[in-house]
């Protein structure tokens, strides 16, 4: 039984379809994606793009442990993280989770806690930009 992990950290679009390909695999039946996308409207707010930051190996790090802990709670066989850094503009993915299990509970659960955990622990960091001119840098709330 195979097992792969692929963690990034990347400074440009988040390119997808090779990562589709990479998770094809003969043992499993689910194949799942999550793509964390710059909205407009946050609340009553005009974002016009995000910018992320992170120190890149702690967080390079952290995301390679969670790759790791999600694989082993949800009998993952692939699992992929990919975040984006720098600006991300309305409509361009920020975040792309992916992974594969022999059933589709598995890899639809790991979706969320993967990125509940992602926010809480791995040290990127998000500023706001909103349409007004002004920025605000926001951290994640429990949910």
């Amino acid at each position: 039984m195979t097992h792969r992990v692929h963690v990034e950290l990347v400074d440009n679009p988040i390119v997808v379809p090779s990562l589709i390909d990479d998770a094809n695999d003969p043992d499993v039946g689910a194949i799942a994606w999550f793509f964390g996308v710059t909205r407009r409207n946050t609340g009553d707010r005009v974002t016009d793009t995000l910018f992320y930051e992170a120190h890149r190996p702690m967080a390079k790090g952290s995301l390679e442990d969670l790759a790791d802990l999600a694989r082993e709670k949800f009998d993952l066989r692939y699992i992929v993280i990919i975040h984006r850094l720098g600006e991300v503009p309305v409509g361009q993915a920020s975040v792309l989770v992916g992974c594969s299990s022999p059933h589709r509970r598995d890899s639809f659960d790991a979706l969320a806690w993967i990125m509940d955990e992602l926010k809480r622990v791995v040290p990127i960091w998000k500023r706001e930009c909103y349409a007004d001119g002004t920025t605000e840098w926001v951290h994640p709330v429990e949910s």
